[in-house]
């Protein structure tokens, strides 16, 4: 029933923005919906495993530098070969007209996606195997040293585009009337597809937090060493954990590149991941609908740029307050001073029958 009801929301949210002339708007919540995915995965890895990861910034980069190489590299050498035909009737393989008009043969949108999630599961997989030994801090600095590392490798290699990134990567027509491309003409398209994924994720971690598996992570969570004494795999749903959310990470990153047709190496600098890392603890640890609301709201601010200069520094206080305030997250004591009034309208209504 919330899922439905904020999918209502938000076809709300469309159709006001769309009347009032703000369909402009829509731009910056698709790329807040993209966000939220990283921040929903980082949540079950913080929230319910209690680990510290501040790398995700890499991971999303990773998803999408993968689909934007794999997409703009030509290979026309290869239009006329037997193989070449073979790629391009299996879909592997399609030719695209660049913004200077020239055609373009590379990898399908599709197959690179693909690409990159099994990329993303091979490296999540040598990361988190031996940085989930870890506890505590030194989690943190070892996810906090691969984030740095993909960071100066884009940032210094010409493959990437260097400090430029890589842009003209094409849009991925999903349908023949939806494109993942920022043309006003898919924006509705673009906006309904980007939050019917978040919602289909929050859909799926919920119920996996909420079986048998979130039961055992909230165990890890609690107490480690006690959940191995119950004979719970702790370092194997910690490890299935990170490279969940690691794979989300990823998809949100070839999503959100396709969508606004470039990205660049500041997607896997240390302050992104700090930014998801702070959106996740504002939301409430262990708060799937808390890390989505609050990241949702807190990031289109910031797209539009709500913040200015200070957008950081926003984001420092935010997490200072919610923290000092309200630990648990925001939603829990708002929810519990809704229920409050609403308990105490009750009897004030009754009273007002038995005086009539």
């Amino acid at each position: 029933m919330p899922v439905l009801f904020l999918a209502v929301l938000l076809v709300g949210v469309q159709l006001a923005a769309t009347a009032s002339g703000r369909a402009y708007y829509l731009t910056q919540l698709i790329m807040a919906a993209y966000y939220s995915i990283v921040v929903l995965g980082l949540c079950l890895v913080m929230g319910y495993c209690g680990q510290v990861s501040m790398g995700h910034g890499a991971f999303f980069a990773i998803g999408g530098y993968t689909s934007a190489i794999l997409t703009t590299t030509n290979i026309a050498a290869a239009r006329d070969s037997a193989w070449g035909h073979a790629l391009q009737k299996a879909g592997i393989l399609f030719s695209w007209q660049d913004p200077y008009g020239s055609q373009v043969l590379a990898v399908s949108p599709g197959a690179a996606f693909a690409a990159a999630l099994l990329l993303t599961l091979v490296v999540a997989l040598l990361i988190g195997y031996p940085a989930l030994r870890l506890k505590g801090h030194y989690l943190a600095m070892a996810t906090l040293g691969f984030g740095l590392i993909v960071y100066r490798l884009l940032l210094g290699s010409s493959f990437t585009g260097a400090a430029d990134g890589i842009n003209g990567v094409p849009g991925w027509a999903l349908t023949s009337h939806l494109t993942l491309t920022s043309s006003n003409t898919y924006r509705v398209g673009n906006y309904y597809f980007a939050w019917g994924v978040t919602l289909v994720i929050l859909t799926l971690l919920l119920n996996l937090v909420h079986s048998r598996v979130g039961r055992a992570l909230r165990s890890i969570h609690d107490g480690e060493l006690a959940a191995n004494a119950m004979g719970i795999n702790t370092a194997g749903f910690k490890l299935q954990a990170f490279v969940i959310s690691a794979l989300l990470a990823a998809a949100a990153g070839s999503f959100f590149t396709h969508y606004t047709g470039g990205i660049g190496p500041s997607e896997a600098g240390a302050m992104k991941s700090v930014r998801y890392l702070v959106l996740v603890a504002a939301g409430g640890m262990g708060n799937l609908w808390g890390g989505l609301i609050v990241s949702a709201i807190l990031t289109f601010l910031s797209l539009r740029g709500c913040f200015g200069t200070y957008d950081h520094a926003v984001f420092g206080v935010i997490l200072i307050a919610i923290i000092s305030l309200a630990p648990e997250g925001p939603l829990k004591p708002i929810g519990l001073w809704i229920r409050g009034a609403f308990r105490a309208l009750i009897p004030s209504r009754r009273s007002c029958h038995g005086a009539v």
